[in-house]
């Protein structure tokens, strides 16, 4: 299969994806939720995910990756046509739960076919790149494209546009026969039998995702609180979708040069310049008002943050034991879940309980305490 359609498949379903957490907390305050339900309405997104993202690896090292990514994608644009259907709350949560539960067979399905369709470490290394490229691609114009829809048609039926594009995700899979024949190469029957924490026992691999899951806490507190802090700033949607697509353009641009940084400085390097800046960057959130100065904030933000995932995915797709990669990646989606779950639950009670200021400032001690963690990989 094309390399290329691969990336218009992650492009179509990530914009939904993506989108659709802008377009699920703005929709949530217009119905009157108070933050803290905010924050479990944004988990619900990973609960489901994380029981199962370890068995969706390991299905798809079995089956293939036809059928996680085409019903992954069906599900996907279920869930997004829900809260069309019933603009309620309780929607809300069914939505982000279909939507959380459906995307992680995908997702683990076609990072796994990116690795696959990658000929040696150099062809990985530009695979995973271009990848990482399609996915900030995505998040730059999902937030823009919820923005500005829901100034122009209402929450509801934004949510009816958004679901179209995963639809075209399951049209390509649909008629891309080749992808039944591509899956992880076999491993020995001996090692098939052996459960995921001989995985963690890998100790360049546990690192990885480790700090995977560090840098993913940087992005998620942007992504759920920045619609939270700009409403409260007197911003509209639109402004709103600017400011956090500042963040993915940002994203866009630093993994264009992430091969060069990566063999300049190295893997670990990379990490603690990417943990550091986003230290720094979160601590001036609170100084900002203006959507312009918060649009610029959001841009160096996502320079510090935009190629920590990329290079995660493509070092457990390295370090994973033949014929495990697809468990490995699932493995990365757990960890990646539980970040998910926790940091809107966690910092929605903190904004609740102590304001705006406090929430930045823990995420800043979070990822200079995982700078850290790089420097000192024995305690790894």
């Amino acid at each position: 299969m094309n390399i290329n359609l691969v990336f218009l498949i992650v492009l179509c379903n990530m914009l939904a994806y993506r989108g659709s957490k802008v377009l699920i907390t703005l929709f949530a305050i217009e119905l009157g939720a108070p933050q803290f339900y905010i924050g479990t309405l944004v988990a619900m997104y990973s609960v489901f995910p994380l029981l199962l993202a370890l068995y969706a690896g390991k299905l798809t090292d079995r089956l293939g990756v036809r059928t996680p990514m085409l019903c992954g994608s069906a599900g996907v644009a279920a869930g997004l046509l829900l809260p069309f259907l019933f603009p309620v709350i309780p929607a809300l949560y069914a939505s982000a739960a279909l939507i959380g539960t459906s995307h992680v067979f995908y997702n683990v399905a076609v990072q796994n076919l990116v690795g696959i369709l990658s000929a040696g470490a150099e062809g990985r290394t530009r695979n995973f790149s271009n990848y990482g490229l399609v996915m900030a691609t995505s998040s730059l114009l999902g937030p823009l494209a919820a923005g500005f829809s829901i100034d122009q048609f209402g929450h509801a039926t934004s949510y009816l546009y958004l679901a179209a594009m995963p639809v075209v995700s399951v049209l390509i899979v649909v008629f891309a026969r080749t992808l039944d024949r591509l899956r992880s190469q076999e491993s020995g029957k001996q090692e098939r039998v052996v459960d995921a924490r001989s995985l963690l026992a890998n100790a360049p691999l546990r690192r990885t995702l480790i700090t995977g899951g560090i840098v993913l806490t940087g992005t998620d507190l942007f992504q759920f609180y920045m619609p939270i802090y700009g409403h409260a700033m007197g911003l509209s949607a639109s402004a709103i979708g600017v400011v956090i697509s500042m963040f993915a353009a940002a994203a866009f641009v630093v993994r264009l040069v992430m091969p060069a940084m990566v063999r300049r400085w190295g893997e670990d390097a990379v990490f603690i310049w990417s943990l550091s800046l986003g230290a720094a960057t979160y601590l001036m959130f609170p100084l900002f008002e203006s959507a312009v100065l918060l649009a610029a904030v959001a841009f160096v933000l996502g320079l510090g943050m935009g190629c920590g995932q990329p290079l995660a995915m493509m070092l457990i797709y390295e370090r994973a034991p033949q014929g495990r990669a697809g468990e490995a990646l699932g493995l990365r989606q757990v960890v990646n879940h539980l970040t998910h779950m926790a940091v809107p639950l966690v910092f929605g009670t903190v904004g609740s309980a102590l304001g705006v200021a406090p929430v930045f400032i823990a995420n800043s001690l979070l990822l200079a305490g995982g700078g850290i963690l790089v420097r000192s990989p024995g305690k790894a």
